[in-house]
This record gives structure tokens, sequence and C-alpha cells, in this order.
């Protein structure tokens, strides 16, 4: 029996179909290259259990398939980033009065291009073109950033089907937030929860009661001093779940370990938590629903310092302001990232329909003194809180400086770290450096430490006048 006899009508032109067999377990790349090469140009079907080139059915029992559909899956989420929107199905025919099956996988073009696939460490970029499929070229690749939708990942089509039942987490936490009442169909279907056949969006998944994926995980830690280089790790915990389940860990986690205090006042005394409440939230809503869930293997991160507690999302600010460092929350302005999860947290009247909600935080610390300021630092990867602990008198230490991770310098030295922290902000002159770092401005400081972080690109040096002012290189170093 042939596929030509099992679909009717079915288009078997070469540039948009392939057939597999067997899935090749000692070959992977090659047949992954395929999905990812439909992907990136305009589609395409692949068929499992069918002889290439002749077509013929090979097929499997059920529990082969499941099988092989199980291995598929498991290769397609680790290996290829951003994952396909792909609808696989069981075709069944029989034979010689048996029952077997063969699978179809449609792959649409994809919405966000290009889909890259990463094996051993090695991300290659593939194109489907005349039956054939070849790596891209520089034009392509070109064309595919230019010409791709920007689609935000959690409105596009997932193959979950909608069950009323398996969102229990949701509907609690609504009633919760909005006086007993229920999240109703029609809110749901108008944010754009599920489509007309009842398929979730991808967004929707991740709020899922049985969701064990780790699209949303956390890393919660405790340091023992004021940055983790060089700090004693008391406690570091990994999450992941559903949104709600995410959101409650995340806030659990930092209540339990948090510091408290009391102060006097003239005729009463006023307890203190290290981070406001209402602060605590806001941040940790806000990495939630900025996170930029195309990034595969990374993770929101929680940080208790001695100091301060560090709330980092993967993902810079989406098509928002380019920020370094700024102390202005109130002023930030970023589109959304993730138009449904926004809209589900919005309407649990947990999130501000418009803005960030930073202007909230600032109202919790707006008694603080300067040393108490929260700020927001962020890169073009990800961005960071930072709520300083109201009961650490001292305030946070160094809090004009971020904590920078850097490949060691050649021929370092113990300075090298203070430096590049020092200058990351804003360059200095060379008197300016030692004074900082309280040693004196001589010809060994000059030219064994200044000079070698400048010779090997740490720094960047520049000359106004008579002076020479030294820049961190943001090339060679990450904020932590």
């Amino acid at each position: 029996m042939y596929l030509e006899e099992l679909i009717e009508n079915v288009e078997l032109e070469s540039d948009k179909f392939e057939c597999k067999s067997r899935l090749n377990r000692e070959d992977v790349v090659g047949w992954l290259k395929s999905i990812a090469g439909f992907a990136n140009a305009s589609g395409g079907d692949f068929y499992i259990g069918v002889e290439d080139k002749t077509n013929k059915l090979i097929g499997f029992d059920r529990t082969e398939a499941d099988n092989e559909r199980n291995y598929f899956n498991n290769q397609v989420n680790e290996h290829l980033s951003p994952r396909p929107q792909m609808k696989l199905s069981f075709l069944r025919y029989m034979i010689k009065e048996k029952e077997r099956f063969i699978i179809q996988v449609h792959i649409p073009e994809s919405a966000v291009k290009p889909v890259i696939l990463k094996y051993k460490n090695i991300p290659s970029i593939f194109m489907r073109r005349d039956g054939f499929t070849n790596g891209a070229t520089y034009e392509e690749i070109i064309e595919m950033s230019v010409r791709s939708k920007n689609t935000q990942y959690d409105i596009l089509t997932s193959d979950e089907l909608y069950r009323a039942e398996n969102f229990t987490m949701l509907q609690e936490f609504y009633a919760s937030h909005n006086n007993g009442r229920k999240l109703s169909e029609k809110a749901l279907q108008s944010m754009g929860f599920y489509d007309k056949d009842g398929m979730l969006a991808n967004g929707a998944v991740l709020f899922a009661d049985d969701y064990q994926g780790k699209k949303t995980e956390v890393q919660c830690s405790v340091f023992s001093g004021f940055n983790k280089g060089s700090e004693r790790i008391i406690t570091i915990n990994r999450f992941h779940g559903n949104i709600i389940a995410v959101l409650n860990y995340m806030m659990e986690f930092v209540e339990q370990r948090m510091n408290h205090s009391m102060i006097k006042l003239d005729d009463t005394r006023e307890n203190i938590d290290a981070y406001p409440k209402r602060a605590l939230f806001e941040g940790v809503i806000n990495a939630i629903a900025h996170r930029d869930y195309f990034l595969d293997g990374t993770q929101i991160q929680v940080d208790m310092f001695k100091d301060r507690l560090e709330i980092s999302s993967p993902g810079g600010f989406y098509r928002g302001e380019k920020l370094g460092k700024t102390y202005d929350l109130s002023g930030i302005i970023s589109k959304r990232r993730n138009e449904l999860i926004s809209s589900v947290l919005v309407s649990c009247n947990v999130m501000e329909a418009a803005g960030t909600g930073f202007d909230k935080i600032t109202e919790e610390y707006q008694h603080a003194d300067e040393t108490h300021r929260p700020y927001i630092y962020a890169s073009s990867d990800h961005f960071t809180l930072v709520l300083p602990d109201l009961t650490y008198m001292e305030g946070i230490e160094n809090s004009g400086m971020p904590n920078l991770v850097f490949t060691p310098v050649p021929h370092g030295t113990v300075y090298d770290a203070k430096i590049l922290s020092f200058c990351y902000y804003q360059a200095h002159k060379v008197s300016e450096i030692a004074e900082y770092l309280g040693v004196s401005d001589s010809t060994y400081f000059r030219k064994q430490v200044l000079e070698n972080l400048a010779e090997n690109q740490y720094l960047e040096r520049t000359k106004v006048s008579r002076a020479v002012y030294y820049k961190t290189n943001p090339k060679m170093v990450r904020i932590q």
C-alpha cells in the first residue's frame, strides 16, 4: 500500500513533503534539519513510517507509533529553537486485517524565523528548497530575519486542547483577587486563550494545572554576603510548574527567608519587612509577564544577598528603552512581550493594564534614603530589578557598581573586578581609579594593572587633553 492510496489528493511535491520509514537514532540531525527547513521555508509535511522515494507504507503498531511520536517530540524540543508550530496526526490503515499507523507531521511556515537547529552546542540554520534541505545562505538568513513576523511566543497556537477542568489553579487565583468571581469562558476566548477549534495558545498552556515544562523554570538562591563570586551559597532551589505555582513559589521563598526589624516612633513601634510585600509582588509579576519564553534553557533568577534582593528575567525590555542602570522606575517605558500572559494577569487584578507597575515599587520605597533606592539594570538578554533590604541599615554596598561576570584576564590582578565595575557606567581618570581602590597612582599601577586590562581589551582607553580615561568594554563582560 502506498501513501497516495491512504490520503486522497495528497500533494507530493518534492519541496513540500518528505518521508522516513523510521527516525534514525544515529543521525538525528539528518531528519531534524528537514523539520527546521520546512519551518524556515513555506512549510511542508513530514511522514514517518513511509518508505522514502517509493512512498510505500511501512507503518507501526499502536505502541510503536506512540514511542516514535514521543521520541520525535523529545528531539524537537531539545534541539530546535524556537519550536516550530506543528500538528502531529496518526493515520490509520489496515493491512492483512492488522491495524497499522503512520505519523503525519504538518509543519506550517514559522511565524518567528529563523528556526535554529542546535546539536552538540553547534547552531545551524537550514532551508528547504527544490526538494532538498541544505544550509541557509547568508542572504536567506537576512531575509528570514527581516520578514519574520516577530510573533510573540505566548499567542502562537499549541497542539493541546482546552479542558476547563485543567485550569483550577488559575480559577482559584482569579477568584481570590476578584471577590470570588469566576473567570468566564467568554473572557478567556476574548483574550485568545484558545481558538475556535479549542486549541490552546502557548501562553495558556503555561497556566494549566499539570504543566511541568521548563519554560517557567526559576532558580532561587540565598548568598551569605554581597555578591555571587566570592560568597558562600546558603541555599539554591530550582522549581518549575504552571505560572500560578511559580509565582507563589517565588513569593514564599523570599517571604520565608527575608529579615524583619522594628523601629521606635514617638509613641509606638513599627514593624519593617526587608522587602515591602507590594514591591516584591510587583517585581515577581513583572518578571513573569516580561520574560522571553522563546529562550530555552534559561530561568528567572531570584537572588537574596546581605543588602538586597535581585529578580532577573531572561530577555531585555521588549521593543522598549535600551537601559543600562536607572533609578527612575516610573519613567520606564516597555511594550508587552507576552500579550496573552499579561492579559490574564490583568484580568486577575494583579497587573496594571498599562505600564509596568514599577511606580508602585517606587511608592513603597519613597521614604527610604539614597542607599535604599530600588533600581533596574538591563542588557540585550536580561533585565534585573534590585530591591534594597530595608532592615540593612548600611544600604546597598557600592550601589552604583554592577556585579560583573567575565573571563579571567591574562596576567590579571586582584583589582580587575573592582576596576571593571567602577568604570562600567562612566569613564574615569587614573587618579580617580587609584583613589577608589585606595592605592597609589604609581607607574606599576598604570602599566601592570590598567594597561594590562586595556591591552587585553577589557578597558577602552581614551585621551582628553592630557588626561587618560578608562572605560569598561561591555563586549568583554556581562552584568550578573
